[in-house]
């Protein structure tokens, strides 16, 4: 029984046969809270934490479901290239707002952090919370943070994202497209603009510029903007 559990298509099986089940659920349903992401992510802790297998040697086993997320970002350059003309029309529009908001991103969380009583390693960890993972983990880690912790904000903000950004976008009266796949994009990366994709390709394609954009602004941002507001707090 202790190999069954052990081997890597237990793993994997269980992964993925909880999303399943999850988004089954869901669709079910329809509350925001279901998220099958978020349920998948505590039934698979509830089952490690139960069965004792150590979250290395799972990580390990399902590798191949990670490798396979670059191909899944990278797909979303099919709906980008379709939407290629009305990025070209209004170019320098999306360029100042992401602008925008990827130096408020991180001016905001680690004001956010500081008032809060967090740490030094804690504000450097957050504040590229809403890019997607590899590039939020290395930089944090260029910057001084905490890469595991920097990887579960990031998680935590997309699921939070894909739950509530439709909702808020919604609550704010914003109807265009464009603005919601870029604000979710932005906001919440690729577990957000894969959440919003099944709206449209429009929602998707902006959804994918949005991360695209926001992880290279806050990648060139973050490094100057965190130490120079660490010295000025301090």
């Amino acid at each position: 029984m202790k190999e069954i559990i052990s081997s890597p298509l237990f793993h994997l099986t269980i992964t993925l046969l909880f999303y399943i089940l999850m988004r089954k659920l869901y669709i079910r349903f329809n509350y925001s809270f279901l998220n099958p992401i978020l349920l998948t992510i505590v039934g698979l802790i509830v089952i490690l934490y139960v069965t004792g297998i150590p979250y290395e040697a799972y990580s390990q086993n399902t590798k191949i479901i990670s490798f396979w997320l670059g191909p899944s970002v990278v797909a979303l350059g099919l709906p980008l290239y379709l939407n290629l003309r009305k990025v070209k029309k209004e170019i320098w529009k999306i360029l100042l707002a992401m602008t925008t908001g990827s130096i408020a991103g991180i001016v905001s969380v680690v004001l956010i952090a500081w008032s809060l009583g967090g740490s030094r390693e804690v504000m450097l960890s957050l504040a590229p919370k809403s890019v997607t993972t590899p590039i939020a983990m290395e930089i944090s880690h260029q910057i001084g943070g905490i890469p595991p912790l920097t990887a579960a904000i990031v998680i935590t903000v997309g699921i939070f994202g894909a739950m509530f950004g439709m909702s808020f976008m919604k609550l704010l009266r914003i109807k265009d497209p464009k603005a919601i796949g870029l604000g979710v994009g932005a906001a919440s990366h690729g577990v957000g603009t894969a959440w919003i994709s099944h709206h449209g390709r429009e929602y998707s394609a902006f959804g994918g510029l949005g991360m695209a954009l926001n992880g290279i602004l806050t990648a060139l941002f973050t490094p100057s903007i965190v130490h120079w507001m660490l010295n000025w707090l301090h």
